[in-house]
């Protein structure tokens, strides 16, 4: 908050040129601080003077569980949070838009134990009070039009890296994608018989890279998704000038390469009244699932 109103922090000032260029009707913001009042999040939106309707939730990363989770002989410390976080708050998810948001129409499944999804891949070392959620699970309706809702499916996983031989956080990793398949297929919470786009940070590529991709491929290519693939130049240059990351990647240097763990993916194609962009950096998977009419 003090960054911000003090205008001259070279990442918030980044931050607002790439929000600003992008010129979405709405965009979700990731690894953003939480406040229960929406201050921060208010200060920065308004600074971009374009987005008079913001929503964000408590993120589960920094809320403490009380436990050890990763059996340390310490508690309290980041990772012995539901997700990692310095404090409750830290790096959480937000919303800014165009559109009226329907705040009681939202749907959370951020408190859902990791236990409870079906089919899940959870190793024996997981604690039975870990959530699935590494940062929040939402369904945020946008008002586009006086009868037409469109939702947007927000998710920021785990990497699926910093972990032992039990593979936690890459389990975690894949079954944070797999929740949306059960979304999808009506057997957890209401899928809204409306548009949406899935959208947020899967923090895995679904061909390179380390963790477990099959949930992701799977979201990916489902019947009621379209993965825009969309295509960066900026990405083939640094292919060319990473100095050998990318050797081995099977994918070609369509998105943003870094590691080879976060696929750069954004609405490519504009269908009415959706003003869409090609991503350069920042997004993960997003999927569009029909015209809007």
């Amino acid at each position: 908050m003090r960054d911000i109103e003090k205008g001259d922090d070279p990442q918030i000032r980044s931050s607002l040129r790439v929000v600003k260029s992008a010129g979405a009707d709405a965009i979700v913001l990731a690894d953003f601080d939480y406040d229960a009042n929406l201050a921060a999040l208010n200060a920065f939106a308004d600074l971009l003077e374009i987005y008079p309707h913001r929503f964000a939730l408590a993120p589960n990363r920094g809320v403490q569980t009380g436990h050890d989770l990763d059996r340390d002989g310490r508690f309290g410390e980041p990772e012995d949070a539901q997700g990692y976080g310095r404090f409750a708050g830290d790096g959480g998810l937000a919303i800014l838009s165009k559109w009226p948001i329907e705040n009681s129409a939202v749907q959370d499944f951020s408190s859902m134990l990791w236990q409870d999804l079906q089919g899940q891949i959870a190793p024996e070392a997981a604690a039975p009070q870990q959530r699935i959620s590494t940062t929040g699970y939402w369904i945020v309706p946008l008002k586009v039009a006086e009868n037409q809702i469109l939702n947007l499916l927000v998710w920021h996983a785990t990497p699926p890296v910093f972990d032992g031989p039990e593979d936690l956080n890459g389990r975690r990793n894949h079954d944070e994608a797999a929740l949306w398949l059960k979304v999808l297929d009506g057997s957890l919470g209401t899928l809204p018989d409306a548009p949406f786009i899935v959208a947020g940070i899967s923090n895995l590529d679904p061909i390179d890279g380390d963790g477990r991709p099959a949930a992701l491929q799977a979201l990916m290519s489902h019947l009621m998704l379209l993965d825009p693939a969309p295509e960066s130049p900026g990405a083939i240059v640094a292919a060319a000038t990473d100095g050998g990351t990318n050797l081995t990647h099977k994918a070609p240097p369509r998105p943003i390469p870094s590691t080879g763990q976060t696929p750069q993916v954004a609405p490519a194609t504009c269908v009415s009244p959706l003003r869409c962009h090609r991503a350069t950096c920042g997004l993960s998977t997003v999927s569009f699932s029909g015209p809007l009419t």
